[in-house]
C-alpha cells in the first residue's frame, strides 16, 4: 500500500514540525492574522519560523530509534482532538481547561462526540500516524546520532536567535500584549497544561488535610429555636446573567420567577472561575478568586464542613458531574442516573429530579438543615437536551453539538429555553418552600457557577482563562428568596436587600454570607464579605466573629 523510501530522523522531524504547525493550528493562525496589521507579514513569518524550529529542537531530542514513532503518534492523535475543540468552540487550553476535561463525566463526554470529531481524528491523527509507522527511518550508531542531534538542535537555536534579534521589537510587543497565543499553540499548550496539572496533583497529594472553622457555633437563639430551618443553596450551571429577563434581558426567560413575591435578583455578580472545576470549589471555600489554589481547595475544608461543625445537617443533591470535592464529608445524593420515566432519558435526568421527594424531606426535618441542589442547568453544547419539549418556546433550535453548523439565533434560542426551564424549576422549588413555611423556616439562594459564551468573539461554551474570558462567562445570576418566618427568625430586612440589588458582588461573598445568614460564629467568617450583614437587625457579633 505504501512505498516510502527510507529517510533520516532529522528529515522526519522537519516534516513532523511543519505538519504540527500547519495542520493543528488554524485557530492560532487566524488569530495571529487578526491581531497583526496588513504590513505584519514579516512578523507572522518570523513567528512561524521560530515556532517551527522550536518544535524541531524538541522532536530532534526525542528522535531515537524506539521513541520517535510512538511520540509522533501520540502528538498527532491528541493534537487532532485538541484542534477540533479549539476550532469548533474557540476554547483555549490551559491548566484550568485540562482540569475541567479531567473531571468531566461520561454524560458530558457523549455530548461532545460528533462525526466531525471522528473526521478530525482520522484525517489529522490516524492517517499521518500510519504514514509515520510505514516510513522506514534510518538510524546510525548512537554516538553519531547524539552528535547529529546536537548539531541540528544548535543550528535550530541559532536560527531562532537570529530571527528573534532581527524582529525583536515586533515580537516582544506581540508576546507581551498577547499572552493568549501560547494557549493557542498546539501541541505546546496542552503539554504545558498537562505538566502544570500533574504538578498540581502531586502538590495536592503531598499536603496534609486541613480542618477549618472547628470553633463554629450557632447563635444561642437560633440553636434553641423551636421551628427548624431549611436553607436551600441552588448551584446553577452555565447560566449567564445577561440572558435573565428578571435582570433586564429583552426576552421573557424568567416569567415565573418575575411573579414570585419576595424574589430578589442581584444584578452585578461575578464568578470565581469560568469552569465548574474552579468555580464550585472556590465559591464554597474562604479563599476568594485572587488567592484561590486548587491544591489547597482539595486539601482543606470548606463552607459545608463549617456548617457541620456548627451542628447543622448538610445534604448535597447532585444532577451533574459531582461537587468537585466540596461535599466529600457531607451526605451526598446522586440523582443524575435515576430511572424516572418522566424526568430521565438517554442517561440524563432533567433538573426537576432535584425536587423529587422534597416535600417529604421537609416534613421529616428534625434539625436545622442546609440542602445544596447542583443543577445540570444550561450545560452545553447540546442545550436542546436540557429541557422538556414543552419549554421550547424560542425556535428554531440548534440540535447539534457542532455549533459552527448552526445559526447563532438557533444556538441562543436553545440556550434561552434552558433558562426558561431553570425558571420553572426554581419557581417550583420556591412554591414548595412557601407551602411549608408555617412549620419550617425556608429560604433559597440561587447562584450559577459560571456563565456561557454563545458565539461572542467566536467563543462558545466556557472555560476561557479568566483574564481573557468575556463578561458573558463571568457575569452570573444570584437570586434569593426568604419565607416570612425565615425573615423574622434570621432578622433579614428584604427591603434593604432589594435596595442593595445593584451592589457589586462576587462568589467571594458566598462563603461568608451563608455563615452570617445562619448566625454561625467562627474566626473564618469575615463580616466585610457578608452581603447580608448590613440588612440584618441582629447582625453577628463582630467581636466574636473575629476572635
Amino acid at each position: 500500500m505504501f512505498n516510502i523510501k527510507p529517510i533520516r530522523p532529522e528529515v522526519t522531524t522537519l516534516f513532523a514540525s511543519a505538519f504540527l504547525l500547519a495542520g493543528f493550528n488554524a485557530t492560532l493562525w487566524e488569530h495571529l492574522f487578526n491581531i497583526t496589521t496588513t504590513k505584519g507579514m514579516a512578523l507572522r513569518v518570523a513567528f512561524g519560523v521560530m515556532v517551527f524550529f522550536a518544535f524541531n529542537i524538541v522532536l530532534t531530542l526525542l528522535s531515537f530509534r524506539k521513541t520517535l514513532k510512538p511520540v509522533l503518534t501520540i502528538l498527532f492523535m491528541v493534537s487532532a482532538g485538541v484542534a477540533y475543540f479549539m476550532n469548533l468552540y474557540g476554547v483555549l487550553i490551559d491548566t484550568g481547561m485540562l482540569r475541567n476535561f479531567a473531571e468531566t463525566n461520561v454524560t458530558e463526554v457523549f455530548d461532545l462526540l460528533s462525526p466531525k470529531l471522528l473526521a478530525y481524528m482520522l484525517i489529522l491523527g490516524v492517517l499521518p500516524s500510519l504514514i509515520v509507522w510505514k516510513t522506514p527511518i534510518v538510524n546510525g550508531q548512537l554516538p553519531r546520532e547524539i552528535l547529529s542531534k546536537t548539531l541540528v538542535s544548535f543550528s535550530c537555536a541559532l536560527v531562532i536567535g537570529g530571527v528573534a534579534l532581527v524582529n525583536y521589537q515586533g515580537l516582544s510587543s506581540l508576546f507581551r500584549n498577547h499572552h493568549e497565543l501560547r494557549l493557542m499553540l498546539v501541541p505546546s499548550n496542552y503539554i504545558g497544561a498537562s505538566i502544570s496539572y500533574l504538578r498540581e496533583q502531586l502538590a495536592t497529594a503531598q499536603k496534609p488535610f486541613m480542618k477549618i472553622g472547628e470553633d463554629a457555633i450557632r447563635d444561642t437563639g437560633q440553636a434553641q429555636h423551636a421551628r427548624k430551618s431549611l436553607t436551600v443553596l441552588v448551584v446553577g450551571e452555565s447560566a449567564r446573567a445577561e440572558n435573565f429577563s428578571i435582570l433586564g434581558y429583552n426576552r421573557d426567560t424568567t416569567p415565573q420567577l418575575s411573579k414570585e413575591p419576595g424574589i430578589i435578583a442581584f444584578a452585578d455578580v461575578h464568578s470565581c472561575g469560568t469552569e465548574t472545576a474552579v468555580s464550585v470549589p472556590c465559591m464554597f471555600s474562604n479563599m476568594g478568586r485572587k488567592t484561590y489554589d486548587a491544591s489547597v481547595a482539595k486539601t482543606e475544608e470548606g463552607l459545608l464542613d463549617v456548617l457541620k461543625h456548627a451542628g447543622m445537617d448538610v445534604v448535597w443533591r447532585d444532577n451533574q458531574s459531582g461537587c468537585k470535592g466540596t461535599c466529600d464529608r457531607v451526605t451526598f445524593q446522586d440523582v443524575s442516573n435515576l430511572k424516572d420515566p418522566d424526568l430521565c432519558t438517554n442517561n440524563e435526568c432533567r433538573d426537576e429530579i432535584l425536587l423529587q421527594g422534597l416535600q417529604s424531606f421537609i416534613e421529616h426535618l428534625d434539625k436545622d438543615t442546609v440542602l445544596v441542589l447542583h443543577q445540570m442547568g444550561s450545560h452545553g453544547p447540546e442545550y436542546f437536551k436540557r429541557y422538556p419539549k414543552e419549554f421550547e418556546k424560542f425556535t428554531p433550535v440548534c440540535e447539534s453539538n457542532a455549533l459552527d453548523q448552526c445559526s447563532r439565533e438557533s444556538i441562543v434560542n436553545g440556550y434561552d429555553n434552558t433558562l426558561l426551564y431553570t425558571d420553572h424549576v426554581l419557581a417550583s422549588l420556591i412554591d414548595i418552600l412557601r407551602k411549608h413555611q408555617d412549620k419550617v423556616d425556608t429560604a433559597m439562594i440561587y447562584l450559577s457557577d459560571h456563565g456561557e459564551s454563545l458565539g461572542e468573539y467566536n467563543l462558545f461554551l466556557h472555560g476561557t482563562p479568566y483574564m481573557l474570558a468575556p463578561d458573558q462567562q463571568k457575569h452570573v445570576p444570584l437570586m434569593v428568596w426568604f419565607s416570612d418566618n425565615y425573615q423574622r427568625s434570621f432578622a433579614i430586612d428584604s427591603a434593604c436587600l432589594q435596595n442593595n440589588r445593584n451592589d457589586s458582588l462576587s462568589q467571594d461573598n458566598f462563603f461568608h454570607s451563608v455563615l452570617g445568614l445562619l448566625d454561625v460564629h467562627t474566626h473564618v467568617y469575615d463580616p466585610k464579605l457578608d452581603m447580608f450583614a448590613g440588612c440584618r437587625s441582629a447582625a453577628p457579633d463582630s467581636v466574636l466573629a473575629n476572635q
